[in-house]
């Protein structure tokens, strides 16, 4: 199958997705041109390796071939994301847990490290960034609604994106790459407190006897 892939609805999908070696060339592909040699020494990663995870991505209509390059007798061939696939709650519901996990774990750990290279960069100086934490309690059709006004979020960045782009081509602004992160899950318990430590029974040392007293 090489029809790129928005929104996806077949669990089938979504574990092709679950590898984090995937997860992080996605990522790079969101933003740049890259063949599997450059991904790989970025990664840290032998090429071989990489450039199954390329085949596999390109078979499901996430990535596509931008162009080739001769480089020393070989041909390089170099991708680009098509679109930031999307998974549907039926999707979703159907995964085995420890494939949800790990696709979890996968995004959280790019996510984090993005994040953690914006806020060295001074990329949340802008007064108009947004960092926010709330907590909540809400009910299973408060979270389903909440759910929906976060999706509708992300909708209207993209048209405003849309909006921007075009302002771009006319010239009349400059690019401004940003990134946009939406969350929302059920609140972890709590960490378990620490034992409390038993204070040590004191040590008393017996006094000696005065001088010159009897026994």
């Amino acid at each position: 199958m090489t029809k790129s892939v928005s929104d996806i609805d077949d669990p089938r999908l979504v574990k092709a997705l679950a590898h984090p070696i995937r997860v992080k060339i996605l990522g790079i592909l969101e933003h740049r041109v890259a063949s599997p040699k450059e991904v790989a020494r970025e990664l840290g990663i032998p090429v071989e390796n990489v450039s199954y995870h390329f085949r596999t991505l390109k078979q499901y209509g996430f990535i596509r071939l931008e162009r080739k390059r001769q480089v020393r007798g070989a041909v390089e061939h170099y991708y680009r994301s098509v679109a930031r696939p999307k998974i549907t709650e039926r999707a979703w519901e159907q995964l085995p847990d420890i494939v949800k996990r790990a696709m979890t774990d996968a995004n959280l750990g790019q996510l984090n490290e993005l994040v953690e290279r914006a806020a060295m960069q001074g990329k949340f100086d802008r007064p108009d960034s947004h960092l926010s934490r709330m907590p909540h309690t809400l009910d299973d059709k408060a979270f389903a609604e909440a759910s929906q006004v976060m999706t509708d979020a992300f909708a209207r960045i993209a048209k405003l994106e849309t909006d921007a782009q075009r302002r771009i081509r006319q010239g009349k602004s400059d690019p401004l790459p940003a990134v946009a992160v939406v969350m929302l899950f059920e609140r972890p318990d709590p960490p378990p407190l620490p034992a409390e430590e038993e204070p040590e029974p004191s040590r008393t040392r017996a006094k000696k006897p005065a001088s010159g007293s009897s026994r």
